[in-house]
């Protein structure tokens, strides 16, 4: 119960919980994640932070990069869950179709497109 009750408290907040839904899309650098949500770097290292300590997401090192994913599958069908509720509101379609719609940022090479 208490690690329910820590994620659901780290997904009280906008920006946190628009970077989840993204994520259902595909694993995400964060330059990705910094041009959709047009918030500073720290903002969202920040946040970052706060969804990794909820063990919400997990971080993977890509050259110079940092990719983010989901944490795991039962993530995912909490964040599934959650989002059949808002899917169909803003800014949760521009965002997924902003992030669909690119291909990811990371190369093979660990170089990044943006």
């Amino acid at each position: 119960m208490d690690q329910l009750v820590r994620r659901l408290k780290a997904l009280g907040d906008e920006n946190r919980f628009r970077i989840m839904m993204m994520l259902t899309e595909r694993p995400l650098c964060s330059c990705e994640m910094l041009e959709v949500l047009d918030i500073a770097g720290g903002t969202l290292s920040a946040h970052l932070k706060i969804l990794k300590e909820a063990e919400l997401i997990r971080q993977e090192k890509k050259g110079r990069w940092m990719e983010c994913s989901l944490a795991d599958e039962e993530t995912r069908r909490l964040i599934s869950s959650l989002s059949e509720m808002l899917s169909s509101e803003e800014p949760f379609i521009t965002d997924r179709s902003h992030i669909a719609s690119r291909p990811p940022a990371i190369a093979q090479s660990g170089s990044c497109r943006i």
